[in-house]
């Protein structure tokens, strides 16, 4: 059973967070192992296995860039651990990127490290624009695998952006 299956909502890219959040509680009050404590042992673990089902959704939901994994994921057009090739002129400037975060935080220089979030910022709103529609207006069984592979680059180049940022942070 698929995550969106569970919650009983359409396939999405951007879920509801309103009606994930209800759903979240409605299926935790039902399937709480604590409710299951005088079942036989066969309903006591298919309660803890949906339960556990249910927080993993609703961690996916939570966050987009989850969610489009999900979805990319279960329309076999991305694989955990997948070694995905970004375009050489993306990486050139990733680089020159990390040069200069690593320079401004040796300096401890707080305006460039403020400057260079800005500019990861700016470049991650790029990034989106191209396949904000294709997001935004995703539906199941109409949105192409081509379109679908455009989000697919897009969730890598924003991974990417992701380490950068986490390392700016440390």
């Amino acid at each position: 059973m698929t995550h969106f299956e569970l919650y009983a909502i359409p396939v999405t890219l951007q879920p509801d967070q309103h009606s994930v959040k209800q759903k979240f509680y409605e299926l935790s009050r039902k399937y709480h192992p604590d409710f299951y404590t005088q079942e036989n042992e066969y309903d006591q673990s298919e309660a803890l296995e949906i339960s556990s089902q249910v927080n993993k959704a609703y961690k996916v939901f939570q966050s987009r860039d989850e969610t489009i994994k999900y979805v990319l994921q279960l329309r076999e057009l991305l694989e955990e651990e997948e070694k995905y090739a970004l375009p050489p002129d993306f990486l050139m400037e990733m680089l020159e990127l990390n040069e200069q975060m690593m320079e401004a935080k040796m300096e401890e220089d707080a305006a460039a490290i403020a400057k260079l979030k800005e500019t990861i910022a700016g470049i991650e709103e790029e990034i989106y624009q191209p396949v904000k529609t294709i997001v935004e207006g995703y539906e199941e069984g109409k949105t192409t695998t081509e379109d679908l592979l455009k989000v697919k680059e897009y969730y890598y180049k924003k991974k990417y952006l992701s380490r950068i940022l986490a390392t700016m942070l440390r």
